[in-house]
């Protein structure tokens, strides 16, 4: 009896251990996968923007330059005072400084906005450059936006400066033709061969 009572306690010792390092592996596999699908989503978030008017909090932690705080202070600004009208309102949101400004103005997007430029994805200190090549157009933002014709005619080169070099314009005009596009539009929708009924096919 009293070998087989200190086999039992030896079984009993091995099984506890196998089920700790079980929950432990299973833990930190948990924890990877949530760190991954935490990094999808700020990608994809940061790639198509969100809508500053509708997107939650958890949502806008998310977006570069924002955090638990400064998400948690739009959604409250924006219940206080109603929707946002410009990104440069974001300055008045509590403990949303210059920094975070700079982070997360151009992934933050405001549809219908009086500044067109506010729903793109061009900076808000990009916003200079796009007035100035309306204004040697002889237009507004919002036709230069809108007549792709004109947008060939500017030349990049008249632009580029000490703080604004050749790519930063190029992709302000990859927007200007196509402001507030959502990338997955462009992704082709998979399809099944409507021909193919069986393996054999």
């Amino acid at each position: 009896n009293t070998d087989e009572e200190a086999l039992g306690r030896t079984l009993l010792s091995i099984d506890g251990v196998t089920g700790v390092s079980f929950v432990s592996d299973l833990q930190s596999q948990v924890a990877n996968m949530m760190k991954s699908l935490d990094m999808v989503v700020e990608s994809c978030v940061n790639t198509v923007g969100v809508n500053l008017n509708t997107a939650s909090r958890h949502l806008l932690m998310y977006v570069s330059g924002l955090n638990a705080t400064t998400a948690k202070n739009i959604v409250e600004y924006r219940e206080k005072n109603g929707a946002f009208h410009s990104r440069a309102e974001l300055k008045k949101v509590p403990r949303l400084g210059p920094v975070a400004f700079v982070q997360c103005a151009g992934f933050l997007r405001i549809p219908g906005a009086r500044n067109p430029l506010d729903d793109s994805a061009v900076h808000p200190e990009s916003y200079d450059i796009v007035k100035r090549m309306a204004a040697d157009k002889g237009c507004t933002v919002r036709e230069l936006i809108d007549n792709k014709e004109m947008q060939k005619t500017i030349r990049l080169d008249q632009y580029v400066s000490d703080s604004v070099g050749m790519p930063t314009l190029t992709d302000i005009m990859a927007e200007l033709k196509r402001p507030g596009r959502d990338p997955r539009q462009e992704v082709e929708a998979f399809e099944f061969d409507p021909r193919v009924h069986e393996v054999a096919d």
